[in-house]
């Protein structure tokens, strides 16, 4: 599976992927007791934002996927999200390390309390990489939509800056960490979190950035 995956990947463009109707971003679901359903409506939000904005055709019912399971070698983009504890096994980290360096992308995005269970888990994962700060002229800030100053924030946690965390695997971004930042929130309908919509179209406009990145790099 992972083989097929590659391929499919392999000298296709942007919109030759994105624009086939049954592609899907995918909600990573793991054990350990955090909650990775905390927002329901995120990934359909961005998938619809997408397709109005990039000419995409996500089907905005998107698919949840365990870390363990095969089934992850066919979402080119993966998004992971919660509050608590993450805990993957042996077999499941080296899952998800092989779908990374097969040529996938995990976004993740850290709704508050997800930091210390995030940072350990994909340690596990990675155990020769440590994240890196992302500088404002990386690529992921300069896609469709233009962030000269980073990562916009979206909710306040402990009134620090939002930063923008990266796992780097031979060269390459595989995973995307919004720290202090809260995207996910930000893509939620409106009636969750009740954000103005210049800040919910900022977390859109990112996560527009961040799915095209996936897709071209």
């Amino acid at each position: 599976m992972k083989y097929l995956f590659v391929c499919l990947l392999m000298g296709a463009s942007f919109f030759a992927q994105a624009q086939a109707p049954t592609m899907k971003l995918g909600l990573l679901k793991y054990n350990g007791g955090g909650d990775w359903y905390a927002n329901p409506t995120s990934l359909k939000n961005l998938s619809n934002f997408c397709n109005t904005q990039m000419g995409t055709s996500f089907d905005p019912d998107y698919g949840t996927v365990d870390v363990g399971s095969a089934e992850l070698f066919g979402y080119p983009m993966v998004h992971i999200t919660g509050h608590g504890n993450i805990i993957f096994s042996d077999a499941e980290a080296e899952n998800l390390r092989n779908y990374l360096i097969g040529g996938g992308f995990l976004e993740i995005s850290d709704n508050y309390g997800l930091d210390k269970f995030i940072r350990l888990a994909m340690k596990k994962v990675f155990p020769e990489l440590d994240f890196v700060e992302l500088p404002f002229d990386h690529p992921i800030y300069h896609q469709q939509f233009q962030f000269p100053n980073g990562l916009p924030k979206i909710h306040e946690h402990d009134g620090k800056p939002a930063q923008g965390f990266g796992l780097i695997w031979e060269g390459r971004l595989v995973c995307f960490y919004d720290y202090e930042c809260d995207l996910g929130d930000g893509w939620e309908d409106w009636e969750v979190h009740k954000d103005p919509d210049a800040i919910r179209e900022q977390a859109l406009k990112m996560g527009a950035n961040i799915v095209r990145f996936a897709f071209e790099n």
